[in-house]
């Protein structure tokens, strides 16, 4: 949202939309798609690739009309009061999203691993040790080595860290009535995150080909990439909010007052950052 408009209505409420039943059908395209694909159905890649092409098209036209009808006048505080609850409770969930990941991780590493490893399983399993990136009680797993903190991780975390600042930046510029700088801050912000994607794939490269780590590396591995991968995609998606704000704002649609797209993409943004801090404590260190 840019602007208020005194002459809009009370609260205003759109008409009837397509969106939302386009939306849930490209989502389930995907999903089905998804879990053909990991069963080995040929045909799960292009049904997986067509349902997220066909969602960012619903999500283009979608936004696109909350767009145009905040430049047309539309909205007014009260549906800014309703946008701000909105994203407070998309990251709520988000929190808890990846609250049930950490969970998970904990739940092996300190209670499951240990149980293991007592003295009644001994029997069952010998040879287990109980530390972590271990190969599984049965040694079915193959031998892989574990992701160390340096050197990718920690210049990772110093892109995320330095990418709040160049976001808290731009984000007083725009408040100042500064155009020019906060478009430059937010570009910054924007190819930090670029770069941090970067080194991200770079380090899956190096995962699998030359410390044998993968999704299949038993508990290890599937927490691993669980939560750094799906980091990542916050990232980009992150990244991708941010671009939509810098076109939006260079066309002249945010006001110093009012711009609450800013405002979202910036929250959704510092969101990731925190989320990767406890990602690089919990995963990479400990």
């Amino acid at each position: 949202m840019s602007s208020h408009n005194a002459s809009a209505p009370y609260y205003f409420v759109p008409g009837p939309s397509q969106w939302p039943v386009l939306g849930g059908t490209t989502l389930l395209l995907t999903m089905l798609g998804a879990s053909a694909w990991v069963n080995g159905a040929t045909w799960g890649a292009y049904m997986n690739f067509a349902g997220i092409f066909l969602t960012l098209v619903v999500l283009y036209k979608w936004f696109g009309d909350a767009i145009a009808e905040s430049e047309g006048g539309k909205y007014n505080a009260r549906i800014d009061t309703s946008f701000r609850w909105s994203m407070s409770w998309f990251i709520f969930s988000e929190v808890m999203f990846f609250g049930a990941f950490f969970g998970a991780l904990f739940y092996a590493r300190s209670i499951t691993m240990p149980w293991l490893a007592d003295l009644d399983h001994k029997v069952l399993w010998p040879d287990f040790a109980a530390h972590w990136g271990n190969i599984g009680p049965a040694g079915t797993v193959e031998a892989f080595k574990t992701m160390g903190p340096f050197p990718i991780p920690t210049i990772n975390t110093a892109l995320l860290l330095a990418s709040g600042v160049t976001l808290t930046i731009s984000h007083h510029a725009l408040r100042e009535g500064h155009r020019s700088k906060t478009a430059f801050w937010l570009f910054a912000t924007i190819l930090l995150g670029a770069v941090f994607m970067g080194f991200q794939a770079y380090e899956y490269m190096h995962a699998y080909s030359e410390l044998n780590l993968k999704l299949t590396s038993g508990i290890y591995g599937s927490t691993f990439f669980m939560l750094t991968g799906f980091h990542g995609f916050h990232v980009t998606m992150g990244a991708i909010m941010l671009s939509v704000v810098l076109y939006r704002l260079m066309k002249g649609h945010f006001t110093a007052d009012h711009h609450f797209a800013f405002e979202g993409a910036a929250w959704y943004w510092h969101f990731v950052d925190v989320v990767w801090l406890g990602l690089y404590v919990v995963v990479y260190w400990l």
